[in-house]
C-alpha cells in the first residue's frame, strides 16, 4: 500500500505539472470481479486495499456499481469491458494456464485525455509462454518528436552520476581525510615490507648453505628409507639398494602347461568370489530398503497423483501430501484438477 500510495502521488504530479502519464506493467492486483478466476468464492472481494486504492485511481463505471471519477482509465477495459476470462497471470504449480484459470494483475493505464484521444487499441497476449505472467501492451496514435536532451528523470544528468567514473572511496570518507589517513602509514608499510623481504632473502641464502654442507644425512631420502627393513636382510648404506634373492632361486620352474592351468583356476577363483560379493549386498540392500510406496490414485480420475510440498509457514511446513495431478482449473470444469488429498507417509 506505501508503494500503491507513492506511485498514485508521483503520477498525479506529473500530470499537474502538464504531463501524459502511462502505468504500465504488473500492479499485483485483480481489480474487479471479472479481472479473477475465482472471485465467487472469496470473501470480502471489493473489502481489499488493493482493490479500493484501484477503485480511487481509476475512471470505470463499467467495473463496478458506481462511477469512480479517478484520473486513470484501465486501457483494456476501455475497449474490452465486457471480455471475460482475460487473464495474464496463472499458477505455474498447478497448471491453471492450460485451463486459463487465472487472474489479471498487468495493466495499461493512461490519463483519461490520453486514452480517450490517442488510444487505438489495448491487448493481451496469452499465448506468449516464458514467464508465469503474459505480456501486454497497446496501440497509440501519436508522433514522435524529438527531445534536445534527454528527460531530467535519467540518472545520468544526476549529479551523483554525473561526470567520470567515481571511486569507491569517495562514499566512504571524504577525499583530504582519506589523504591524511592513509598517506604516512602507507609509505611506511611499504618502507617495512623492503627491509622484511631484505631479512628474508638472506634467512632463505643462509638455510640453503647450511643444507648443502650436510651432505648425505640431508639430502632427499631413497624410496627403502619409508620401509622397515627386515631382519634377516643386511643392512644397507644411504644410496644403496637391498640385494635381494633370485626368483629362481626359491621357485622351481614350470611348464608353460602348468602355467595355463594355474592362470584358469585363479580366473575361476576371483570370478566366483565377485558374484558371492555381490549378491550378498544386493540382498543386504534388499533387506534394509523396502523401496517406495506405489502412487496412489486420485479419487476423481483414478489416475496416479503427483507429490508436492508445503511450503507455507505453519505446523506442516516441509511436510509432503499427495494431490491431482491434472491442472487447476473451474470446479465446472471435468477435466480439472479434483480435490484428492492425502498425507504422505513420514521420512
Amino acid at each position: 500500500m506505501r508503494f500503491y500510495r507513492l506511485l498514485q502521488i508521483r503520477a498525479e504530479a506529473l500530470l499537474e505539472a502538464g504531463s501524459h502519464v502511462i502505468i504500465l506493467g504488473d500492479l499485483n492486483t485483480a481489480h474487479c470481479p471479472i479481472d479473477h478466476c475465482d472471485a465467487s468464492n472469496m470473501e470480502s472481494f471489493e473489502e481489499d486495499p488493493g482493490r479500493k486504492w484501484m477503485d480511487g485511481l481509476l475512471s470505470n463505471p463499467e467495473c463496478q456499481a458506481g462511477s469512480h471519477t479517478g484520473p486513470f482509465i484501465d486501457s483494456y477495459r476501455y475497449f474490452q469491458p465486457k471480455q471475460e476470462k482475460a487473464f495474464t497471470c496463472w499458477s505455474v504449480v498447478s497448471g491453471a494456464r492450460h485451463l486459463n484459470y487465472g487472474t489479471r494483475l498487468d495493466y495499461v493505464l493512461g490519463d483519461r485525455t490520453l486514452v480517450i484521444d490517442t488510444f487505438q487499441s489495448s491487448f493481451l497476449l496469452p499465448e506468449v509462454m516464458g514467464s508465469d505472467h503474459c505480456p501486454v501492451g497497446a496501440i497509440l496514435n501519436v508522433s514522435c518528436v524529438p527531445a534536445k536532451q534527454c528527460p531530467p528523470l535519467c540518472t545520468r544528468f544526476l549529479p551523483e552520476f554525473a561526470g567520470t567514473q567515481l571511486k569507491i572511496l569517495r562514499f566512504l570518507v571524504p577525499l583530504v581525510e582519506q589523504e591524511c589517513v592513509l598517506g604516512q602509514p602507507v609509505l611506511q608499510a611499504t618502507n617495512q615490507s623492503q627491509v622484511q623481504k631484505q631479512r628474508n632473502k638472506a634467512h632463505v641464502r643462509s638455510t640453503r648453505s647450511r643444507t648443502s654442507q650436510t651432505g648425505c644425512r640431508k639430502s632427499q631420502k631413497n624410496l627403502t628409507k619409508y620401509f622397515q627393513p627386515s631382519s634377516s636382510l643386511p643392512q644397507t648404506s644411504c644410496g644403496e639398494l637391498p640385494t635381494l634373492p633370485l626368483v629362481g632361486t626359491l621357485v622351481s620352474p614350470k611348464t608353460p602347461e602348468d602355467d595355463a592351468v594355474m592362470k584358469v583356476v585363479e580366473e575361476q577363483a576371483t570370478a566366483s568370489e565377485v558374484k558371492d560379493e555381490k549378491e550378498v549386498r544386493t540382498m543386504f540392500w534388499k533387506s534394509v530398503l523396502g523401496g517406495p510406496l506405489p502412487v496412489p490414485l486420485c479419487g476423481g480420475h483414478r489416475e496416479p497423483c503427483v507429490m508436492r510440498t508445503v511450503k507455507k509457514p505453519g505446523p506442516n511446513l516441509g511436510r509432503r501430501f499427495y494431490m491431482c495431478a491434472r491442472p487447476q482449473g473451474p470446479p465446472s470444469d471435468p477435466s480439472s484438477r479434483c480435490n484428492f488429498f492425502l498425507w504422505s507417509r513420514p521420512s
